[in-house]
């Protein structure tokens, strides 16, 4: 079983500098904000040149990026509960809408870290088993159970309410893709290819500024669903994830890949998910 690895969702031009031309300056919002779509998604950016991946510069504007990212698929399950879809199965077809959307890298992540981090006996297996395309035997119990706890959880909402159910997993996407950065500033790349490596690190400065801008997103979208309460069991979630989950790469492999980031956003977009879902 195969799977396209992250970096085959980054157009060539954006991992190849030297094919592409480079605007001078291009150090806007406007333009971290294409270059996080560009990383992080497959939607159309225009035709302006690519520029190298800077993971410092998209930490800023991931939460807005990830609202475009997330709201195609938000407003389908929205929009599938209100016609009268059954919740379950209008929640199957938004998942399916993100995983085309953003070219199913936190999928493909999850798989090839959950092979990588328990399939290998030493550092070096397991960066390569992750550096392998194929999928094995946790790695697709990962994605098969990632994605059914996804559609589980938005249906459950849906059932009652399908405009929290929407707003609740854009704002799960949003908390999920800032906080795996945290990888980014705390450990060191494991490997010296890979995406993560070309990308470079994140500094703390740029990581706060999107985790604080990220948590607002997460007050705005989720409380009018929920309360300060789930809220606060959210962001406790989701740093204990962030945080086991940095103690398990150090341990396992002394630092960060991308792999490992993109799967750390899946398990954190979760966490948010089940620690709203009994308060929605």
């Amino acid at each position: 079983m195969t799977e396209h690895r992250p970096e085959d969702a980054i157009a060539p031009e954006a991992m190849e500098p030297s094919r592409a031309e480079t605007r001078p300056g291009g150090l806007g919002l406007a333009d971290d904000l294409v270059m996080a779509l560009r990383f992080f998604s497959r939607l159309p950016t225009g035709n302006s040149p690519h520029q190298k991946p800077e993971l410092n510069r998209i930490a800023m504007a991931l939460p807005l990026a990830s609202v475009v990212i997330g709201i195609g698929p938000a407003l389908l399950l929205i929009g599938g509960g209100l016609i009268g879809l059954p919740a379950y199965f209008a929640a199957a077809l938004a998942v399916a809408a993100m995983v085309m959307v953003s070219g199913a890298m936190a999928e493909d992540a999850l798989a090839d870290a959950a092979d990588g981090l328990f399939g290998g006996h030493s550092v070096a297996r397991r960066l390569e088993i992750m550096k392998d395309s194929r999928h094995g035997t946790y790695g697709v119990a990962a994605l098969c159970l990632f994605l059914m706890l996804r559609v589980s959880g938005l249906g459950a909402i849906a059932a009652f309410n399908p405009l929290a159910a929407g707003a609740i997993w854009l704002a799960a996407g949003i908390v999920g893709r800032s906080g795996a950065l945290w990888l980014a500033v705390a450990l060191p790349a494991a490997r010296s290819d890979g995406v993560s490596a070309t990308a470079g690190t994140v500094r703390g400065r740029s990581f706060g500024v999107g985790a604080v801008f990220a948590v607002v997103l997460l007050f705005v979208l989720a409380a009018p669903a929920t309360n300060l309460v789930a809220l606060g069991f959210a962001l406790v979630a989701a740093l204990v994830v962030i945080a086991g989950w940095s103690a398990l790469c150090r341990r396992l492999v002394g630092g960060q890949t991308g792999d490992l980031i993109g799967a750390l956003g899946a398990l954190v977009e979760i966490a948010v998910l089940c620690a709203l879902l009994p308060f929605a």
